[in-house]
């Protein structure tokens, strides 16, 4: 293993944007001094930009965390998602509401109330 630890994230572009995608998470990568290795389901436009690191390094979870907000952002600047198979979960919470708008947001948090009004299914997953 080249890291303790592996971080394996989930992105979807439209297919004529992966090389850009591709290109992006490399100089994401090289800006927060990590490595970062891409996979994925090209077919579809599916990426796995899979970060090895070190979770017992603080300062380098960080860099992590920023890495990942960068991804995310230049996924939504493609016209891409912020997931593709994997859901959007703790990790994505917070970058749900810019893929989606204020509208959209609002209605899928109405629906969520609306077929689970005690927040009994996956309490704290996508809304607080």
């Amino acid at each position: 293993r080249l890291r303790p630890t592996t971080i394996l994230e989930d992105v979807t572009v439209p297919r004529s944007e992966l090389a850009g995608m591709i290109r992006a998470v490399e100089a994401i990568a090289k800006k927060h001094d990590l490595n970062i290795a891409t996979f994925g389901h090209f077919g579809d436009g599916n990426l796995h930009p899979t970060i090895l690191t070190d979770e017992r390094d603080h300062a380098e979870m960080h860099r992590v965390e920023l890495a990942f907000a960068d991804i995310v952002e230049a996924t939504l600047q493609r016209g891409g998602t912020i997931t593709g198979e994997h859901g959007v979960g703790l990790a994505k919470k917070p970058f749900l509401k810019r893929q989606l708008g204020d509208a959209s947001y609002d209605l899928l948090r109405l629906v969520k109330k609306s077929l689970d009004p005690e927040s009994l299914l996956n309490p704290g997953k996508i809304f607080d």
